[in-house]
């Protein structure tokens, strides 16, 4: 099984360690049983019952440890995720490598103009003969060298570092139980994440999932793809299941207009009308009953509840 998945230019996410199993998930669950009491078809129906119903506790008795290599700029989301233990690389106690983070040219594109957050599929071309990724190390070589000069001159280290740029690399442990890190993989592996963490999740989803494949398939149907409706929300499926035979004969455009007449109805907000509506209008497309249309509202993709 994989050991290490290299990340971006010149990072990786290792597996370090790890304690307990799907085995050590259904023992805690069942408490009062011991190894081999229960079939394996029984063991993973029931880490599936647990994890669709929100049992949480059981997986925190798999613990993973990973030594990491990312940007500073990675880390600094990475630690919105509190209940991770983290100890990183200091610059106060060594000098910081020269590497950098230099993002692909595929990846300059334009601030979306309805999500703060986000950005959207429209490159940018470049005003001189350098190309972005050029540009970008440029500058980075530019900071390098001051920090160079900082030290030879005996500037104190931790003091050195305070100019180098959030695309510095730098590394991490980290441990995290498999409960937590399902939380974090819900939101990292979101496509509204942003690019340079997501495949940080991804490398991590790759290491974990044959350790413990049973609770990963299950994070895979109950989480990972899954879609969380409110109450507001549900209602307003239940109007459309109450409507279809009725609108299905008016055929897509009444579908349409219907389904943004009750979501404005329902929702005075005009942020979680849209959410609404992006939620659903995928699940009718899927059916073939409308064809995905984002011009009646603004951008549909805007509400990044995963990102950070």
């Amino acid at each position: 099984m994989l050991e290490q998945v290299d990340v971006l230019d010149k990072g990786f996410v290792r597996l370090v360690d790890m304690m307990g199993s799907d085995e050590a998930i259904v023992q805690a669950a069942r408490v009062s049983y011991g190894k081999g009491t229960k079939k394996v078809s029984e063991d993973e129906g029931l880490i599936r019952y647990l994890l669709r119903h929100s049992h949480t506790t059981p997986f925190e008795m798999v613990q993973f440890k990973f030594h990491i290599k990312l940007p500073i700029f990675v880390v600094r989301q990475w630690h919105r995720h509190r209940m991770w233990s983290y100890n990183e690389y200091s610059g106060r106690y060594s000098e910081m490598k020269d590497e950098f983070y230099v993002p692909q040219d595929q990846h300059f594109t334009k601030q979306n103009p309805t999500n703060k957050q986000g950005g959207t599929d429209e490159a940018i071309p470049t005003a001189g003969k350098l190309s972005w990724s050029e540009l970008f190390a440029e500058q980075q070589q530019k900071s390098r060298q001051d920090y160079e000069n900082f030290l030879t001159t005996g500037v104190r280290r931790e003091l050195a570092r305070v100019n180098l740029p959030l695309a510095q690399y730098t590394e991490m442990y980290a441990s995290v139980d498999l409960h937590n890190l399902f939380h974090f993989l819900r939101l990292r592996l979101d496509s509204h994440a942003q690019y340079e963490i997501r495949v940080y999740a991804e490398a991590i989803s790759r290491l974990i999932a044959p350790r413990v494949p049973i609770a990963y398939r299950a994070f895979e149907d109950y989480v990972l793809g899954s879609v969380k409706f409110s109450a507001k929300e549900l209602k307003i499926l239940r109007q459309l299941i109450g409507h279809a035979s009725d609108i299905k004969t008016q055929g897509s455009a009444a579908i349409n207009a219907y389904l943004y007449q009750i979501a404005e109805e329902n929702f005075s907000n005009k942020r979680e009308r849209s959410e609404a509506i992006a939620k659903i209008l995928p699940l009718l497309e899927e059916r073939g009953d409308l064809p995905l249309n984002t011009n009646q509202e603004e951008s549909l993709g805007e509400n990044g509840s995963a990102a950070i």
